[in-house]
């Protein structure tokens, strides 16, 4: 039997429509771990071009890189000005509980 070959898993070559864009973002917001949604963002914004959304936003390239890594932090002023550049909009709702039994 010949061995298995892999390649590794790119999120991005999944991201073609804005609606694939927004509902992989909605899900890291589900998920509820910022360091994810950083990672989300980041994805999303290497399939945009980083050059360009450093142009748009202000913010430095490596400076993006940074923020939206695995392990980055981006300010709330930077993730607004990102997602803006992105043409995403970012809502917010009540959390719906389940009635008490």
């Amino acid at each position: 039997m010949a061995p298995l070959e892999t390649k590794p898993f790119d999120s991005a070559e999944h991201l073609r429509t804005d609606e694939d864009v927004a509902a992989y973002l909605e899900a890291a917001f589900e998920d509820g771990d910022p360091a994810l949604v950083a990672h989300a963002l980041g994805v999303i914004a290497r399939t945009r071009g980083m050059t360009k959304l450093a142009r748009e936003t202000g913010i430095g390239r490596q400076s993006l890189y940074v923020a939206l890594s695995e392990d980055g932090n981006p300010t709330l002023a930077n993730f607004m000005a990102i997602t803006r550049a992105l043409g995403l909009a970012v809502r917010v709702e009540p959390i719906q509980h389940e009635a008490a039994e």
